[in-house]
């Protein structure tokens, strides 16, 4: 079974990218996965079936992106560069949303 999450990333005043992981997307793995790559890594790959720390594994063909207006927590795990590293957000209590 695949632990998605989604890797949103502010490309504008109020757009964030959110790109989308398919594969170990808990945490335990995802931040020492993600502490080498930084968001332009990540914005570049537009799609990653799995992050290591040796490579992005990413689908061929990629889709992009989704664009929104705010972080938006839709799979199991999300994660943000905040103060130049990657943190896992966590929602509110019986919130949908971060």
């Amino acid at each position: 079974m695949s632990t998605r999450a989604q890797i949103a990333i502010q490309i504008g005043p109020d757009e964030w990218a959110h790109v989308y992981c398919h594969f170990d997307g808990y945490p335990a793995h995802m931040l020492p996965a993600l502490a080498r790559w930084k968001p332009e890594d990540i914005l570049a790959a537009r799609e990653i079936r799995q992050v290591t720390a040796e490579a992005l594994d990413c689908f061929s063909p990629p889709r992009g992106p989704r664009i929104l207006p705010r972080p938006t927590r839709e799979f199991a795990h999300l994660y943000m560069w905040i103060g130049c590293q990657w943190v896992a957000v966590e929602p509110n209590a019986g919130a949908g949303r971060v």
